[in-house]
């Protein structure tokens, strides 16, 4: 790192990152994919290209995720599910098989999750150590009991409004926590200390814009 570098040599580095490397780094498992093959990467949606069942489905009433991310992971599900046989079919017994035969294991899925609500399903997974999630709507997200604990809704001052609701600061250092001592300015707010504390203007240049309506 830059920091330690400097304290270690006496020099900084310069760190050079751009918007095109971040895009092609995130790319990340299927960049991995095409590399080895060399066969462009096909279309999944929500779906996960190298595993299975690894997507959203859709319950009775609402979406929601689910990742099985290893064979016993899939045992455990189909005991949930009351499919054991599923866990020993040579279509579905291991990934690669599952991956093999996705089209017609999805559909399997699909119509029994069908059958109940998200929550019903939701619940057995997390009984059963699966991984899985609601897919929730913007309402939802603010009424996260989770998200309110880690106050990424506040509600700000504002001389206009009265408060305004915003959105919080992910950063949480304990020992240094984020302030917020501004809501959002109203129109024009900060024009007279821009020109002046930045750009360098006395209050007869600021009365001048004003003889302009330039501010």
């Amino acid at each position: 790192m830059k920091y330690f570098s400097r304290q270690q040599t006496g020099e900084g580095q310069r760190i050079d990152i751009s918007l095109l490397d971040s895009q092609v780094a995130w790319l990340a498992n299927v960049a991995s994919n095409f590399l080895i093959s060399g066969e462009k990467p096909r279309r999944y949606g929500n779906a996960h290209p190298n595993i299975v069942p690894y997507q959203t489905f859709r319950a009775r009433d609402d979406c929601f995720a689910l990742g099985v991310g290893n064979d016993l992971q899939w045992k455990k599900l189909c005991t949930i599910l009351g499919e054991n046989a599923w866990a020993e079919d040579e279509r579905f017994a291991t990934n690669a098989a599952r991956v093999e035969n996705r089209d017609l294991l999805i559909d399997l899925l699909g119509n029994l999750f069908s059958k109940h609500d998200a929550a019903h399903w939701l619940s057995q997974f997390e009984a059963g150590g699966i991984p899985s999630s609601p897919i929730n709507t913007i309402d939802r997200v603010f009424e996260n009991p989770q998200v309110l604990s880690r106050e990424m809704k506040l509600n700000v001052p504002h001389p206009g409004a009265g408060s305004v609701p915003l959105v919080g600061s992910p950063i949480k250092i304990p020992t240094a926590p984020v302030e917020f001592r501004l809501s959002p300015p109203l129109l024009g707010e900060h024009t007279v200390e821009i020109l002046k504390e930045l750009l360098g203007h006395n209050q007869e240049g600021v009365e001048e814009f004003r003889k302009l309506k330039a501010i």
